[in-house]
């Protein structure tokens, strides 16, 4: 065995002895094997200590690397490896990600109509595993209720999914004339005439508000927020939409799933639509105003007799997921790609998939 032997002498230092025996070569402390080189260039390490690689930022990255180069990135926390001329991440088998997941808001009623409900709203954390790749649905806002027909409430908004991870449910319809209460969803729809609001699902939204019964306006009720019930309608103001809830997910906060406001009879004035893109609901012959694209927000529900105008759309939903940036795979469709610190932010306004980070196995690396 050739051997490399360092021990402390007290009279000169660090002393090194050596001997070439065989085609092995070891380095040694205090007398005992610390790496052990093979024949076949084998690196093995005898101890119970890790071999510890070159450590830094982002920044101190090589300037010209050559393949096979390995390091731990402090920015990203992470092993990285220089291989077909580009820095790759060595993974582990999961990692952590944040997810926000709205669906659809539901259409407004049609008639002094309640305003239709928010999409359930979802944000939460889960653990993603590499390699699998996650389907991402983006539920579409409900229609409101058509005018000169026997449906005058709006329709439920479409689930939104993540996955299997979450899945939101579409907002509640906003009554019409007619049909007195709201409908249930992810948030409830407002009722009219007396009728109560619908139900919303609890985690993911709250309950519409009640319909005036009395006259001489009629106010519908508010349809339910992500934060917030919906206002009770009076005898001649639509109730407002519920609040929704703001997220910071992508680094800035934006408010997402307002409940619609509910529309009156000619001369009242219709509800507001609540925070988070709720459409507002209105009076006389006027159309209810549409909840906001890609916020989940409810329709407003519209005004006077149903033969004139129909209630507002419900706004569609969005899924946005946020990875750490040294486990994002650029592996997606349909998605918009940003930054936020030291996090990915994966948002989708459309319906897509997302891959997360593939497994690398370090023994193959090391091959």
């Amino acid at each position: 065995m050739s051997s490399i032997n360092a021990v402390l002498d007290p009279q000169v230092g660090l002393l090194v002895t050596s001997g070439d025996n065989t085609s092995t070569l070891a380095f040694q402390t205090n007398g005992s094997n610390a790496v052990v080189i093979g024949s076949s260039q084998t690196i093995n390490c005898t101890s119970n200590t890790a071999v510890l690689l070159p450590v830094g930022t982002e920044a101190q990255k090589p300037v010209s690397p050559v393949n096979g180069s390995i390091r731990y990135n402090t920015t990203y926390n992470g092993l990285e490896i220089y291989a077909n001329s580009t820095w790759s991440y060595i993974a582990g088998g999961v990692y952590t990600a944040s997810y926000l997941v709205v669906a659809g808001g539901a259409g407004g009623g049609c008639g002094y109509a309640g305003g239709g409900g928010a999409g359930g709203l979802l944000a939460n954390t889960s653990t993603l595993t590499k390699g699998t790749v996650y389907t991402i649905t983006v539920g579409a806002g409900g229609t409101g209720g058509p005018a000169v027909t026997a449906q005058n409430w709006g329709s439920n908004g479409s689930t939104s999914s993540f996955g299997t991870i979450a899945t939101s449910t579409g907002g509640g319809g906003g009554s019409g004339y007619g049909v007195a209460a709201g409908y249930n969803g992810g948030s409830g729809g407002g009722g009219v005439q007396g009728g109560g609001g619908g139900t919303g699902i609890s985690g993911q939204g709250f309950a519409g508000g009640v319909g005036n019964g009395s006259g001489p306006n009629y106010g519908g009720g508010g349809g339910g927020g992500a934060n917030a019930v919906g206002t009770n309608g009076t005898t001649t103001v639509g109730g407002a939409g519920g609040a929704g809830t703001a997220s910071s997910i992508t680094g800035s906060s934006v408010t997402y799933a307002g409940g619609g406001g509910g529309g009156t009879y000619n001369g009242g004035t219709g509800g507001s639509g609540g925070s988070g893109g709720g459409g507002a609901g209105v009076s006389g012959t006027g159309a209810g105003n549409a909840g906001t694209a890609n916020t989940g927000g409810g329709g407003g529900g519209s005004g006077g007799n149903p033969t004139y105008a129909v209630g507002g759309a419900g706004g569609s939903g969005i899924v946005i997921l946020s990875v750490p940036t040294a486990s994002f795979s650029n592996s997606y469709a349909n998605a918009t790609i940003t930054t936020s610190g030291s996090n990915t932010i994966v948002t989708f306004t459309t319906s897509g998939t997302y891959t997360a980070l593939r497994l690398i196995l370090i023994s193959r690396l090391l091959e």
